[in-house]
């Protein structure tokens, strides 16, 4: 059934003449079928260097808006419109330009995940993966907003040491979930893994803390981005490794090194909107060209500064 499912799509693909690009968190099937496999800015890389008339990015919608906005001559085609982000929906447009207006002369930097509607007000995009050194890239003595995940706020505070770094209080619920004492629970159970935490978690903050203070192995414990976590597994040589994010990243860690015992700290961690995205929706949305990603002219102009500027 997988081979004959994989064998239509890749004929539909060819077909349409669209790539296929698939987040770290989608089903394995999906990451399977796909071209490209990759974190948020892994994708937004992909869908401005494609050549290809189609883009079909299996992901939640923030990210196919993403997709449009860097290729606005390309058709983008989502296979679930209705994929979206908990994280994303806790901060709009009007509420970053009130925020802007408490703030005046503040540089504002908005995690990828966001809508088109926030990138459009803000300065630059970051991804957790390069969020720190977009920070860092903006004078000392300039106030610094930064929405909408707290947690990866927190991480960045930390990590360039900023006292005029503002956050917002948004969250991802998927991660906000996988909590410190979870955390501690399993890694004392697993005194032989290593452990990796995606800034995005809750328990990211308390991980280093807690490393710190002795009550989780420093040499060990690691905060990451999903791309950051593939890096790391292909060179690990721990027996077991535990991992504090969306389980749909397991997949991709044990084909890059299946000689480790690849865990989840929640093995409930699981994001609903992702998983919206089915073999039968991808392969309908390659059969019947649906649903096509739109994002409005001006608000796409205004975003594109912000998301080429995490690309750059």
């Amino acid at each position: 059934m997988e081979a004959e499912f994989s064998a239509r799509v890749r004929e539909l693909a060819e077909r349409r003449d669209a790539v296929i690009l698939a987040h770290n968190y989608q089903r394995p099937e999906i990451q399977e079928v796909a071209d490209h496999v990759g974190d948020s800015l892994a994708l937004a890389r992909l869908a401005a260097a494609s050549t290809a008339k189609v883009i079909v990015l299996a992901g939640v919608y923030f990210m196919a808006e993403t997709a449009k906005i860097l290729s606005p001559e390309r058709i983008v085609l989502t296979p679930e419109p209705e994929a979206g982000c908990s994280l994303a929906d806790s901060i709009t447009a009007e509420q970053v330009r009130a925020w802007k207006a408490e703030h005046p002369g503040a540089a504002v930097v908005a995690y990828v995940n966001t809508t088109a509607e926030v990138k459009a007000e803000v300065d630059v995009c970051c991804t957790s993966a390069n969020a720190a050194e977009i920070v860092d890239s903006i004078p000392a003595d300039r106030e610094v907003l930064f929405l909408p995940d707290q947690f990866l706020g927190a991480h960045v505070r930390r990590v360039t040491g900023r006292k005029n770094l503002h956050v917002w209080m948004g969250e991802c619920h998927v991660h906000a979930g996988i909590s410190p004492s979870e955390l501690r629970a399993r890694a004392a159970a697993r005194p032989e893994a290593e452990i990796y935490v995606h800034p995005e978690c809750g328990c990211g903050t308390s991980a280093l803390w807690s490393a710190g203070a002795g009550d989780l192995p420093p040499e060990r414990t690691k905060v990451l981005s999903t791309g950051g976590m593939l890096t790391a597994a292909r060179s690990t040589k721990a027996p077991a490794v535990l991992i504090a994010t969306e389980t749909g990243m397991l997949h991709q860690l044990r084909k890059a090194n299946p000689a480790v015992q690849w865990e989840a700290v929640n093995p409930h961690a699981e994001c609903r909107y992702m998983k919206m995205i089915t073999a039968g929706s991808l392969e309908r949305c390659l059969r019947d060209g649906v649903t096509e990603v739109t994002v409005d002219p001006d608000v796409a102009a205004r975003a594109r500064r912000a998301v080429e500027g995490m690309i750059s």
